[in-house]
C-alpha cells in the first residue's frame, strides 16, 4: 500500500498538481518562444517538428528566470509550495525576496518548477490518451489498423496484443512514478531556495526583538503602576483593620489614601492602555505616556509609608529632565516604594528618598531598613528589580540594588536626555538579589 500512496495518494496528487500549475505558467513563454523559432524557421511543421518545440522549450526557461526576479514571485511561490508541496512553513521565507541573494534563489526555483512542471504537464495531456488507446487494442479491431501499430510486424502478433495492456498500464505508473519524482524534488529544493535567506533571518530577528520589547515594556509599566498600588492598598487596609474600633480618625485617613491611590493607578492605568492602542509609540507630541518626576509628591503622598524625600537641581521643574527619562525615574521610584512596602522593616521614617540633577545624569538613591526576617520568594518573583534595570540599560544608564550597612540600598543613574523616545531591544543588567 505504502508504494501506491506515494504514486496516488493525496500529497501525491498535490505534488502533481502543483506541477501541472508550473506547466500552466511555462505556457506564455513557451508561446513566445514558439513565435521565435517560427520566426527563425519559417514556420514550416513547427508544431510537429519534436526539435522546434524542444527549441521553444529550451528559450522558455530563461524568459521565466528573468520573471523570477520580480519581488512577489517568492511569496507567490511560498504559498503554492506549502499548500501542494507538503513543505513545513517554518522552513519557508515570509515576504517578498528583496535581496540579491532571494531573488537568484527565486528565480532558479521559479525556473525549476516550471522547466519540471512544463514536462511532467506535457505528459500528463500527452501519454493517458495513448496508454488508454494501447491498452484497448486486444479489445478494439478497429485500433488495430491506426498509426498506433505502425512499425514492425511483430505489434501484431497475438503475444504482442496480449501484452498490450500491460504496456498502457505500464505507460499510466511510469507517468505517476515520474510526476512523483519531479514533486519530490521540487519539496526537497524549497527550503533551499524558497527558504529565508541570512538577511531574512536577521530582519524576522528584529521584528521578534521588537515584539518582545513592547511586550517587556507593558508588563513593566503593569508591574509597577498595578503591582504599587495594590501593596499600597492593601498595606493601608490591613492597618484600617487593626485600629478600625479604637482610631477612627486613621481608618477615613487610610480610606482616604486608598481612594487616591486607586483614581491614580486607574489614570496610569489608562496610559499603559494607551500603548496597546498606539503599539508603544509615543503620542503626536513626542511626550510619554504616564506620570513624570513632577507628579512624584502625590506618589509619595499616599503611598503607604512615611518618606524622607531630599531632591537636588529641581528633578522635577520642566525642562531640567527630558520627559521620557522623568517619566522612567517616576516608575523605578515607584517600584522601590513597592518593595520597601513589601520587604521593609518598618520604623517611623523605614524610607529614604535623594533625586539629585547632576551635570550630565540623574541619580535616584533610596534606602529603607531591612526587615527582620527575609521575605518569602514569590512564585515568579523578582520582576520588578529586573525591570528597573531595564528601564535604566534601555535609557543608557545603570541601576543596582543590594545590602549596605544594614539597609536596603537602591541607586539608578540616567542620562538627562535621551536620543529618541523608543528605546531599543537590548540586553539588560540584572540587578543582584532578588526582592
Amino acid at each position: 500500500m505504502k508504494p501506491l500512496a506515494a504514486l496516488f495518494g493525496r500529497r501525491a496528487r498535490l505534488r502533481w498538481l502543483h506541477l501541472i500549475i508550473g506547466g500552466a505558467l511555462l505556457m506564455p513563454y513557451f508561446l513566445v518562444g514558439t513565435v521565435l523559432v517560427g520566426m527563425a524557421g519559417g514556420g514550416e511543421q513547427l508544431f510537429s517538428s519534436l526539435y522546434a518545440q524542444l527549441v521553444a522549450f529550451a528559450l522558455a526557461l530563461p524568459m521565466a528566470a528573468v520573471t523570477g526576479f520580480f519581488a512577489l514571485v517568492r511569496p507567490l511561490s511560498v504559498a503554492a509550495a506549502r499548500a501542494l508541496c507538503g513543505v513545513p512553513p517554518a522552513l519557508l521565507a515570509d515576504g517578498p525576496a528583496r535581496t540579491r541573494q532571494a531573488r537568484v534563489r527565486t528565480a532558479v526555483w521559479y525556473t525549476l518548477h516550471l522547466a519540471l512542471g512544463g514536462i511532467i504537464s506535457g505528459a500528463t495531456l500527452a501519454l493517458p490518451p495513448f496508454a488508454v488507446a494501447v491498452t484497448a487494442l486486444p479489445f478494439f479491431a478497429g485500433l488495430r489498423d491506426t498509426w498506433l501499430l505502425d512499425g514492425p510486424e511483430a505489434l501484431r502478433e497475438p503475444w504482442a496484443l496480449a501484452l498490450a495492456p500491460f504496456a498502457g498500464l505500464a505507460m499510466l505508473v511510469a507517468l505517476a512514478l515520474a510526476a512523483a519524482v519531479a514533486g519530490e524534488v521540487l519539496a526537497r529544493r524549497a527550503p533551499v531556495l524558497l527558504g529565508p535567506t541570512p538577511e531574512d533571518r536577521l530582519a524576522a530577528a528584529e521584528r521578534r526583538a521588537a515584539d518582545l520589547a513592547v511586550r517587556n515594556r507593558l508588563a513593566r509599566e503593569l508591574h509597577d503602576s498595578v503591582g504599587h498600588a495594590l501593596s499600597a492598598v492593601t498595606l493601608q487596609a490591613g492597618a484600617a483593620r487593626r485600629v478600625l474600633d479604637r482610631d477612627p480618625e486613621f481608618v477615613r485617613e487610610a480610606l482616604s489614601a486608598i481612594e487616591e491611590t486607586t483614581r491614580r493607578t486607574v489614570g496610569e492605568l489608562d496610559s499603559v492602555l494607551g500603548l496597546l492602542r498606539q503599539d508603544g509609540e509615543p503620542d503626536e507630541e513626542g511626550t510619554a505616556y504616564g506620570p513624570g518626576l513632577d507628579a512624584l509628591d502625590g506618589l509619595l503622598a499616599h503611598c503607604g509609608a512615611p518618606v524622607a524625600y531630599e531632591r537636588e537641581g529641581g528633578p522635577g521643574d520642566p525642562g531640567a529632565v527630558d520627559p521620557v527619562v522623568s517619566r522612567e525615574a517616576y516608575r523605578i521610584v515607584q517600584e522601590g516604594l513597592s518593595n520597601a512596602l513589601r520587604h521593609g522593616g518598618g520604623g517611623p521614617s523605614p524610607v529614604r528618598l535623594l533625586i539629585a540633577v547632576r551635570e550630565r545624569e540623574l541619580e535616584i538613591v533610596m534606602e529603607n531598613p531591612l526587615g527582620e526576617r527575609p521575605a518569602g520568594l514569590r512564585p515568579g518573583g523578582g520582576r520588578g528589580l529586573r525591570g528597573i534595570a531595564e528601564r535604566a540599560v534601555l535609557l543608557g544608564g545603570r541601576a543596582e540594588a543590594r545590602p549596605y550597612d544594614g539597609l536596603w540600598r537602591l541607586t539608578a543613574r540616567l542620562p538627562l536626555t535621551v536620543a529618541s523616545p523608543t528605546p531599543v531591544p537590548g540586553t539588560a543588567r540584572r540587578a543582584e538579589g532578588r526582592r
